[in-house]
């Protein structure tokens, strides 16, 4: 029976695993969403410029510079899905107005909102390449072939299904490679692997089936169907949902490997669907440029709602919050013509807002 015992990592070993800043944080390819479309991200010079990359990462970028389009796409859609998602929290996914670690440094840390940002950037390079692969923009790969037959529901597989296997094989080749490269016996790329996986899962776990009806006069005597991915939105919803469940687990040794456990014995074990984290976050109020933080002082808030994740008392922080008016323009007194338009006025309208107290 092995022997399972916490991994006795001294102060200085254990601040390293937690807050240190990697040469090259695995999210960092993250900065490729603020590259000009212009510039190429493929080719054996371009990819060596690039530099939020690793070199493992750059390597992948020379042998498969076909999709690294995608992955410009799919950082894209980080930003744009993180910042929709906490849009009402005290940490909102605010970017840094330069260099290549787009979050800031908030991402060294093994937070949960580390972990979130890990799951959906996986999650986000498996979509956008299984997209390309279905819109025929890659070589290598198309429509999942495989997905054939009759179902038990008695319809036919047919159509173009989406290849989410060849999305999230290049996923884990490109998004995975700085943890493998760091190797296995650390608290933070073992985290950081975890997550990637669940984003990965949330994708496979809500997939969803289109049919096209066959028959004479729209009857559907025969229906053929095919597997798509759900929308990123839906994906990132799931995953703010393991966000907000996500488990704080510990580096632990079982035997001759390490593992992470819950730092809760009464906790049950994560799932290869949930996210775990390693560190407490902080508190996101006050500003703090040099880790990214921007703090919540001059935020718009919910006044009317109190335990809402919006409303004025958990978004703000200590100075509290305060009303004021403000004069909005909005359509109004619309009309809809005969054929397909709308026509509306403007209209001005007075309105209390909130907003946290500098």
């Amino acid at each position: 029976m092995p022997t399972v015992s916490t991994v006795n990592l001294t102060a200085p070993l254990l601040l390293l695993l937690l807050w240190a800043t990697h040469p090259t944080m695995a999210t960092n390819w993250l900065s490729l969403a603020r590259l000009p479309r212009s510039r190429p991200v493929s080719g054996a010079a371009p990819c060596a410029r690039l530099r939020g990359l690793t070199p493992g990462q750059v390597g992948v970028c020379r042998a498969r510079g076909e999709v690294m389009e995608s992955v410009r796409k799919a950082a894209e859609m980080v930003i744009e899905e993180c910042q929709h998602q906490f849009r009402n929290r005290r940490w909102n996914c605010s970017t840094t107005p330069r260099g290549i670690n787009v979050f800031g440094r908030v991402m060294n840390q093994g937070t949960r909102e580390a972990a979130f940002v890990h799951a959906l950037s996986s999650a986000a390079v498996a979509v956008a390449v299984t997209r390309a692969c279905t819109r025929g923009e890659l070589e290598r790969c198309g429509c999942d072939r495989k997905v054939r037959g009759v179902s038990p529901e008695g319809f036919q597989w047919s159509g173009c299904s989406d290849n989410l296997s060849y999305g999230v094989a290049f996923s884990q080749t490109f998004v995975d490679e700085p943890e493998r490269a760091k190797g296995l016996s650390a608290g933070r790329p073992l985290m950081n692997l975890h997550n990637n996986e669940a984003g990965r899962k949330a994708i496979l776990h809500n997939m969803q089936v289109e049919c096209k009806c066959h028959g004479v006069s729209g009857s559907c005597e025969l229906r053929t169907c095919w597997k798509v991915m759900p929308p990123f939105r839906r994906v990132g919803v799931v995953l703010k949902e393991r966000f907000d469940g996500a488990t704080e687990v510990r580096l632990t040794r079982i035997g001759s490997r390490t593992a992470l456990l819950p730092r809760d014995s009464q906790v049950k074990p994560p799932a290869a669907r949930d996210l775990v984290y390693l560190a407490p976050s902080p508190d996101f109020c006050r500003l703090d440029p040099e880790n990214g933080i921007p703090g919540t002082a001059g935020r718009r808030c919910n006044g009317t709602s109190r335990l809402a994740p919006d409303g004025c008392e958990l978004v703000c922080c200590g100075p509290g919050y305060k009303a004021g008016r403000a004069e909005v323009v909005q359509r109004c007194s619309c009309k809809f013509s005969w054929c397909c338009s709308v026509r509306c006025q403007q209209c001005k309208n007075t309105v209390t807002i909130h907003t946290c107290r500098v």
